[in-house]
C-alpha cells in the first residue's frame, strides 16, 4: 500500500468516527510521511502534506507550514487542503498560519493555491484584518473570476460570524 492508498484508508476511518483502527494507522504511517515529506520529488511530498488532512494529524502542524511555503504549488496545494481538513473543527489550526496564509491568498503566482488559501481563512477566527483582505481580492481587477467570487463568499461569510459573536 502507498502512502496516497494509505490516507484514503485514514479518511475513511477518521469519517467513519473510528478512532482506534485511525489511532494504529497513523502510528505505522508516521515515519514514512515525515520522510516522503522530506523528499526531493515534489510528488511524495504533496502525498505526505494531503495525507496529514487525511490521517487527521493534528501532531503533524508545523509539517504542514513547510508545506505552505514549498516552492512546489502542487505541495502547497496539498498542505492547504489538508490545513482546510484540519481546521473545520479547530479554528487554531488557520489562526497559527494566517500571515502565511494573507501571503498565500494575495500573491501566490498560483490561482489554485490562491484560492485554496482563501477556503482555508473560512475556518479560522473572523478577524478583520482577513475580511478587509478577502475584499480588497475580490474588488481586485484583472484576477481569476473564480478566485475574486471565493474571495467575496469567504469574507461575506466571516463578516455574518463577526456580526454573531
Amino acid at each position: 500500500m502507498s502512502l496516497a492508498e494509505a490516507g484514503v484508508e485514514a479518511n475513511v476511518l477518521a469519517e467513519s468516527g473510528n478512532e482506534r483502527d485511525l489511532a494504529k494507522l497513523r502510528a505505522a504511517w508516521a515515519e514514512e510521511l515525515e520522510a516522503a515529506a522530506r523528499s526531493q520529488d515534489h510528488i511524495e511530498r504533496a502525498a505526505a502534506y494531503r495525507a496529514v488532512g487525511q490521517f487527521r494529524f493534528r501532531q503533524k502542524e508545523e509539517l504542514l507550514r513547510r508545506g505552505l511555503e514549498d516552492e512546489s504549488p502542487a505541495c502547497r496545494g496539498s498542505a492547504l487542503l489538508s490545513l482546510e481538513l484540519l481546521s473545520r473543527d479547530h479554528p487554531r489550526a488557520v489562526n497559527s498560519v494566517r500571515p502565511l496564509l494573507h501571503t498565500l491568498a494575495n500573491a501566490d503566482d498560483n490561482a489554485a493555491v490562491r484560492r485554496l488559501a482563501i477556503l482555508s481563512l473560512r475556518n479560522g477566527s473572523p478577524q478583520r484584518d482577513t475580511i478587509v483582505l478577502l475584499q480588497g481580492i475580490a474588488e481586485e481587477d484583472g484576477l481569476d473570476s473564480d478566485v475574486r467570487q471565493t474571495a467575496a463568499k469567504i469574507a461575506a461569510g466571516l463578516e455574518k460570524k463577526a456580526r454573531a459573536r
